[in-house]
């Protein structure tokens, strides 16, 4: 990590009302660039077998054929919805937990101590997150007009409360936890490594070129999925599995393992890795530039 006084700065205390605020535009920013390709992994995790997609293009041509391209953009409405409260979660968790771990505020952070704080940021969004994935998963594997059960997001969420209550709605809770507390570590200490190598001594964060805070967010969103597609897969087919088919993600590693191998954990990878870079690029580049509006407006 740079030395000089003005980056540690830049990495010591974190205003986490104004994190709360630019990470929800940095959500939105994340939902609208990389629905598509999360649409197609849920798609290709959730299939049965025999498969019915080959990969990850036969899956794009046949949801396009199928469905038109609007297909793309199905169960898209929820996690915009639910992203701006979760993204805002999200970066005010991470926020609370570097200004946890500071005696004072000009203190610099180490690389460990990043990544507890982006776990803890994985603890604040899961209760947003659960049933907004829930929903998202449920309406993205309905494959055509005429085999719909639900109509909408609303619809999905009344649907799963009549049927089991609240309990169904947040179904797959520690499943959500298990893939968010270690990727959202991976995720911002990444992040953070790379912009500390992009920074030129002496340079302020908010003076990086936007182009090193795209990149670095890319990068970070691979680095965040490399570690979340096992457990991501698994909480797909758990959270849109029949009820009463599982009880515990443990029943769902072990039937997946047993009829498809280990192999089948990281279904979804290439539209994953594909989605990862653009997505978490515009994410982190729509939080930064509002911080910046905001730091501009309200000084600290």
């Amino acid at each position: 990590m740079s030395s000089d006084s003005d980056t540690k700065s830049a990495q010591g205390k974190s205003n986490v009302v104004k994190n709360f605020f630019a990470g929800g535009i940095g959500g939105i920013c994340l939902v609208a660039s990389g629905h598509p390709l999360d649409l197609i992994k849920v798609r290709l995790q959730t299939q049965p077998d025999p498969p019915i997609y080959r990969g990850t293009m036969d899956c794009f041509l046949q949801i396009v054929k199928n469905e038109g391209i609007r297909g793309l953009y199905k169960g898209m409405f929820a996690p915009i919805l639910g992203v701006t409260p979760m993204y805002a979660l999200c970066f005010f968790g991470y926020g609370v937990g570097r200004n946890m771990q500071l005696k004072n505020p000009t203190d610099q952070l180490t690389y460990f101590q990043i990544l507890k704080a982006g776990m803890l940021a994985g603890v604040f969004t899961t209760t947003i997150m659960t049933p907004g994935e829930r929903i998202k998963c449920l309406l993205q594997i309905q494959s055509s007009a005429k085999e719909k059960k639900y109509s909408g997001p609303w619809d999905c969420a009344k649907q799963l409360y009549r049927s089991g209550g609240i309990r169904s709605i947040y179904k797959g809770t520690f499943a959500t936890l298990l893939r968010d507390v270690p990727c959202s570590g991976a995720y911002f200490m990444s992040y953070e490594m790379i912009l500390d190598r992009f920074s030129a001594p002496g340079q302020k964060r908010d003076s990086l070129h936007p182009a090193k805070v795209f990149i670095a967010g890319g990068c970070a969103g691979i680095f965040n999925w490399i570690v979340a597609i096992a457990p991501d897969t698994l909480k797909s087919r758990l959270q849109t599995s029949p009820e009463g088919k599982y009880t515990s993600i443990i029943q769902v590693y072990r039937d997946l393992v047993k009829t498809e191998g280990h192999k089948a954990l990281f279904k979804g990878l290439t539209p994953v890795l594909l989605r990862a870079f653009p997505a978490n690029a515009f994410c982190f580049l729509g939080f930064e530039l509002t911080l910046r509006l905001l730091n501009y407006i309200i000084p600290e």
